[in-house]
């Protein structure tokens, strides 16, 4: 087992560093092929859980240039719903970092586990968006970040365990080159989150100043959820048939079934 040393950073309990090789980039219709977790503990010690992952629909010539990995290289391999119980195990309590995760891996990853009737439950976990430290404090991408950070060359570049490897590695160095960045989660998750405002993962969903849940986009961004379901069931059934996310659907499934039995929909 390899063992990190943490420099500035200070853990409570584990934090996994992990990344996704996917069939494309549309959220709620393309697939996973590859899993990697690079589970950082409190005392330095490093776990690992990398898997290639059988999709089940074919990966697309372009996508399998970038990433290496083609049709037959997942031949035999599990899929998702096979292999989802070990990604649940491996993030229990834990907190979750990763490079862009927050605005593609982890929106991806739960959707994904939403599909197959796996509700990853991330309540407690707090999310550490280690590009987003990069963006504000030498804007580039992973690449030029771990050669910055550690004078190291990414090889095998969109192979999921070695950008998940590299990521760990720049926060650690993150903490110690900038001496104004505490090295613990909690900062570290508010220094990165995007939008501290948002209900689903997607954005789609805010809250405004009064902490009431509003759409964040279209004809009705601004307006309360609740209300516009209220005076236009309609949106609701656009949306739920219409290409959001499945947390995305989640989520207004819940205001509106709470709208419904506070009679607001009535």
């Amino acid at each position: 087992m390899e063992n990190y040393a943490l420099g500035n950073l200070s853990l409570q309990r584990p934090l996994v560093f992990f990344d996704l090789e996917t069939t494309g980039l549309s959220i709620g219709k393309d697939r996973i092929v590859e899993f990697a977790g690079v589970k950082l503990k409190p005392d330095g010690t490093v776990q690992e859980l990398v898997q290639r992952l059988q999709p089940g629909i074919p990966i697309p010539a372009e996508v399998s240039k970038i990433h290496g990995i083609f049709d037959k290289d997942v031949e035999g391999m599990p899929t998702l719903e096979e292999f989802a119980p070990k990604i649940i195990q491996f993030f229990d309590q834990a907190d979750l970092a990763g490079y862009n995760s927050a605005y593609f891996d982890l929106p991806f990853l739960v959707d994904e586990m939403l599909r197959i009737d796996q509700d990853l439950d991330l309540t407690h976990a707090r999310m550490v968006d280690v590009q987003a430290i990069f963006h504000k404090k030498e804007p580039r991408d992973l690449k030029a970040a771990l050669r910055y950070y550690c004078g190291a060359e990414l090889e095998n570049a969109h192979s999921a365990a070695a950008d998940a490897r590299a990521t760990c590695r720049i926060l650690i160095e993150q903490l110690n080159r900038y001496p104004d960045l505490q090295g613990n989660v909690d900062f570290l998750h508010r220094f990165t989150a995007r939008n501290n405002k948002s209900v689903d993962l997607a954005g789609r969903i805010v809250r405004d100043d009064q902490g009431i849940e509003v759409f964040g986009f279209g004809k009705y961004k601004g307006q309360s959820v609740e209300q516009v379901f209220g005076r236009d069931p309609s949106y609701y059934t656009w949306m739920m048939g219409g290409d959001f996310p499945r947390h995305t659907k989640k989520i207004i499934t819940a205001i509106r079934l709470r709208g419904a039995a506070s009679g607001s929909l009535s």
